[in-house]
């Protein structure tokens, strides 16, 4: 699944492909990808203009001027920019035809991508962006922030970074990787995390994540961008997938469990 990083590299392929191009005509052929009235969300949008791409965590903002889309690509979601006269793949479930000839296409094997449509002036009043926590590298995401957060939580500090209305962006990959440098075992109580204890999550999960988007996110089996960006992250990864391998710090082998569902990996002499 792409997580913060991964969203921001594709965020910046596409606006560098997209801005100042009109939406002629939509299709939808999976009505579920798009969240509500499809019939709605095709005549508010045909006739607009991309005017910017951002992102919310995970979430991708397409600006058009008055509306704009909301969306998540959840585990395998990929954008393409095809000519208009390719044939239309298996999974491409909807299809944006640009005035350039060209059509910017949502292809999801899995189907659980979403799209949403919403008013461009009231983004931040959507209930799926206005429940987010706050992203990594923002200044606001402070030691304060997190002890109050985590104060009352009995839950694993794993399951707890992967809680989106705390830190907006981190997923499994990157909340493994974070307790790794941190030196945190994913075991761990949320409300026992110390001072000097969430001053490193916050330090890590930005140098992460910021270094994650400097080499194009990460090219793993379960998320490959379809825009041209070739990610190295997976390069730097020092526990996630990494079973069995020496630990970078000390030797000994990483371990793999679950928790909640998840995979975790970790060191478990590093991290306490």
């Amino acid at each position: 699944m792409p997580e913060i990083a991964e969203v921001r590299v594709v965020a910046k392929a596409l606006k560098k492909n997209l801005i100042g191009k009109k939406i002629e005509n939509i299709k939808i052929l999976y009505s579920r990808i798009v969240e509500g009235d499809g019939k709605k969300f095709v005549d508010a949008l045909e006739g607009c203009t991309f005017k910017d791409i951002r992102t919310s965590g995970k979430w991708l903002i397409f600006d058009l001027g008055k509306y704009s889309i909301l969306s998540h690509l959840r585990m395998e979601g990929k954008y393409f920019f095809v000519e208009r006269s390719k044939e239309i793949e298996k999974h491409t479930h909807v299809v944006f035809e640009l005035g350039d000839g060209n059509d910017l296409r949502y292809n999801d094997v899995r189907k659980f991508g979403r799209m949403v449509l919403t008013e461009s002036d009231k983004v931040g009043e959507s209930p799926h962006i206005k429940k987010l926590g706050i992203e990594p590298d923002d200044a606001r995401l402070t030691v304060e922030y997190l002890l109050e957060k985590f104060s009352n939580k009995e839950n694993p500090i794993k399951t707890v970074l992967l809680d989106q209305s705390i830190i907006n962006g981190l997923g499994n990959i990157y909340a493994n990787e974070v307790l790794f440098a941190c030196g945190i075992s994913p075991f761990r109580k949320a409300k026992d995390i110390t001072k000097k204890e969430a001053e490193l999550i916050i330090k890590n999960s930005k140098r992460i994540v910021l270094k994650s988007v400097e080499v194009g996110g990460g090219t793993i089996r379960s998320y490959t961008s379809s825009l041209g960006v070739i990610g190295h992250y997976q390069d730097y990864l020092l526990v996630h997938g990494k079973k069995g391998e020496p630990c970078s710090k000390c030797g000994s082998p990483i371990e793999k469990g679950q928790l909640d569902g998840r995979s975790i990996y970790f060191c478990g002499k590093c991290q306490k």
